[in-house]
């Protein structure tokens, strides 16, 4: 029987990789500082989806198909295991990164450090900026336990009398972070320093003033926060909307059970005792002591401008074919490969901007999961609908974390006209796709894009992507079948089955990558060079995983270059040809899916938005595109060449998943994510 690496195991591995970034000290200060929060931010959603799902599993004592693991339990004593491990690290990493800010003159003042002037600037800001904004809890006095939000963080406040300390209160006040605009306050300081207060200690400074109607003398006040399950009930046994439905799970969500509590080692244990009997948790569940700093995601936007040396980051620029024409003009004349962040964003928004002014344009299709806070996107359709164009946009209203923004942008596509496709009955739809049609003298044209990543511009400059913008017509009309097969899921599955270029999901990217497995395995048996690379951001479905096995076995040269997870046992002596697997952490997130077959040298190159995980092959709409065009093949191909050799972010992907990083052995240095960048902008076309 095949052995695979637990996936939460492996996911768990994938965040030490973030970690080490934080304790890199070849990375600037503010990107370390960054990591942290990064680091913090992924095991926060890790506990509450993965942790809360195989909570959910022992519960209902069953083995879901979705996933790998037949002993949730067992999963479960590793994570709290591993996770200690990782606490123990990032405690030391932010003693470094604090001493290191320290050495630079930024310094993190708590409550009781201040001098004159800042004790003066705290009472202002406080009265101004914060106490509006603030609602203290007397818990003690509530019968019904609050539901306190579980992306926020608290203080728990106990209150004494110096006369007589068995008179004890308990309170909680939640740290509105939201509400004031950053948790971060810039302090009076004196010049070539930087002294920079928690709002969470702003507030503790305050408590006299706060509870100063209670007849309080003494105060003490610690950090806490939790997660909670946010797994996302739909009842789909109602005939109520999916919208309907979602608005009810979004409300059940922020009431879901609590799954760990995360505290400032120092807290009162009266108090401690008092939170988790009135959270309803045990000192068996996943609690994690720590310093008096939690919710380190805020750290992502530490003020940057005390640091005093900046990375500056490489900017994006427009690809050399669309600087002087219009898009939808190119497009008419040959294939453009969009590699991002290293290319502008731009021209995709400018291409739906075009369309929407038009004349010659009749409709609009464009499939969205993860949309930027303020998108040009959006704000492009609206002007399309507007000038009479027929706009229809799949909005995948489950994708997770996004949901609420989701239904707004559904709203907002909705009130304009726009026709707004709202997803499949236990499916997500996971493809990035577009598609415009074009009516010039009676001749109908459609153009538009298949891509590895998410239609925003926010995160096309942080995410490492593929956007094929494309006019070939046998993309495109693959592109229009699905759109037809989302309009009628029920009906339309064999819009799918008549796809004959585009590889669509659910039914048919495990068939292909079989056949496509099989015809490299074919050749290595007959002594043909026979060669897989393959990019992507997870590797856990057990079947493809076993299939990559045999051909290694078969002597396929296998290549890997997995971000995240990574279900696979890549060392073993029956491989013909050791299998070489890396995974790369650095400035940029990897994010793009990327599969090259060697094809006997006529090489089939394909991007897809699917990983190979089981909810990606079998439960998700996903589009895979292969490119028709020999110059982007071998641009994708030396990219992918560019990544194997990196010897500076790479980590080897072996059994123990130890995240060791590939030796230089005297080799020059190669830093991918730099010579991509410097590929593109000197490549000539």
């Amino acid at each position: 029987m095949l052995k695979l690496i637990p996936r939460d195991i492996s996911w768990l591995s994938f965040n030490e990789r973030v970690l080490q970034e934080a304790s890199d000290h070849t990375v600037p200060l503010k990107e370390r500082v960054k990591f942290l929060g990064i680091f913090s931010n992924n095991r926060d959603e890790f506990f509450r989806v993965r942790v809360a799902s195989l909570k959910r599993m022992l519960q209902i004592e069953t083995k879901m198909k979705m996933h790998a693991e037949k002993n949730p339990q067992r999963i479960l004593d590793e994570v709290q295991r591993v996770n200690a491990e990782h606490q123990a690290a990032f405690e030391k990493v932010w003693a470094e990164v604090l001493a290191e800010m320290n050495n630079q003159h930024i310094f993190l003042k708590n409550d009781k450090q201040l001098n004159g002037e800042q004790k003066k600037f705290i009472l202002d800001f406080f009265d101004n900026e914060v106490s509006a904004n603030m609602v203290p809890l007397m818990v003690e006095n509530i019968k019904k336990f609050p539901n306190l939000r579980d992306k926020s963080i608290f203080l728990g406040v106990v209150m004494s009398k110096s006369s007589d300390k068995a008179d004890r209160k308990y309170a909680i006040i939640e740290v509105p972070v939201t509400a004031v605009g950053s948790r971060f306050i810039v302090l009076p300081s004196k010049e070539g320093t930087h002294d920079i207060m928690l709002l969470e200690d702003a507030i503790k400074f305050n408590l006299p003033d706060i509870f100063s109607f209670m007849g309080y003398d003494e105060f003490q006040a610690h950090i806490f926060k939790f997660t909670r399950d946010a797994e996302l009930d739909i009842d789909n046994s109602d005939t109520t909307t999916i919208i309907q439905k979602l608005e009810k799970g979004l409300k059940n969500r922020k009431k879901g059970k609590p799954i760990r509590l995360a505290y400032d080692e120092n807290m009162d244990p009266g108090f401690l005792e008092y939170l988790l009997a009135r959270l309803g948790l045990t000192k068996k569940d996943n609690l994690m002591p720590g310093g008096s700093i939690h919710n380190f995601r805020h750290f992502m936007d530490f003020p940057s401008q005390v640091f005093t040396h900046k990375a500056k980051r490489k900017q994006p620029f427009i690809h050399p074919l669309l600087q002087d024409e219009r898009v939808g003009d190119v497009l008419m004349k040959r294939d453009v490969l969009l590699n991002f962040p290293y290319h502008s964003f731009s021209p995709v928004v400018d291409m739906i901007r075009e369309a929407a002014f038009d004349p010659d344009v009749v409709s609009i299709k464009i499939a969205c999961y993860r949309l930027a806070s303020q998108s040009k996107i959006i704000n492009a359709l609206v002007n399309a609908v507007r000038n009479g164009k027929e706009v229809t946009v799949m909005m995948e209203l489950k994708a997770r974390f996004d949901e609420e923004a989701n239904l707004q942008w559904q709203q907002v596509l909705t009130d304009i006209g726009a026709k707004v496709l709202t997803g499949i009955q236990d499916m997500k739809v996971h493809a990035k796709i577009c598609v415009i049609k074009k009516r010039i003298k009676s001749k109908t044209h459609h153009y538009g894009f298949v891509s590895t990543g998410n239609v925003n511009e926010k995160t096309a400059k942080l995410y490492g992507d593929h956007c094929l913008l494309t006019s070939n017509r046998f993309i495109m009309a693959d592109v229009n079948r699905i759109f037809n097969f989302l309009e009628k899921p029920d009906t339309g599955f064999h819009f799918l089955e008549k796809c004959r270029t585009l590889i669509p999901s659910p039914g048919f990217i495990r068939t292909e990558l079989n056949k496509l497995i099989e015809a490299e395995m074919a050749a290595a048996r007959k002594g043909h060079a026979a060669e897989i690379i393959l990019k992507m951001n997870s590797m856990a479905d057990a079947r493809l995983i076993e299939k990559l096995t045999e051909a290694a076995k078969a002597g396929v040269v296998i290549k890997l270059i997995v971000r995240g997870i990574f279900c696979m046992q890549s060392e073993s002596k029956k491989f013909k040809e050791p299998i070489k697997a890396i995974s790369i952490i650095d400035e940029y997130l990897e994010h793009a899916r990327v599969w090259v077959f060697h094809n006997r040298g006529d090489h089939k190159v394909y991007i897809s938005s699917a990983d190979w995980m089981i909810r990606n092959i079998e439960h998700r709409v996903e589009a895979t595109c292969p490119i028709k065009s020999e110059d982007l093949k071998q641009e994708l191909i030396d990219i992918l060449n560019i990544q194997l050799k990196d010897n500076t972010k790479a980590r080897i992907l072996n059994n123990e998943l130890n995240n060791e990083y590939v030796k230089r052995k005297n080799k020059e240095e190669v830093r991918s994510q730099e010579e991509i960048y410097n590929y593109l902008a000197n490549k000539s076309y």
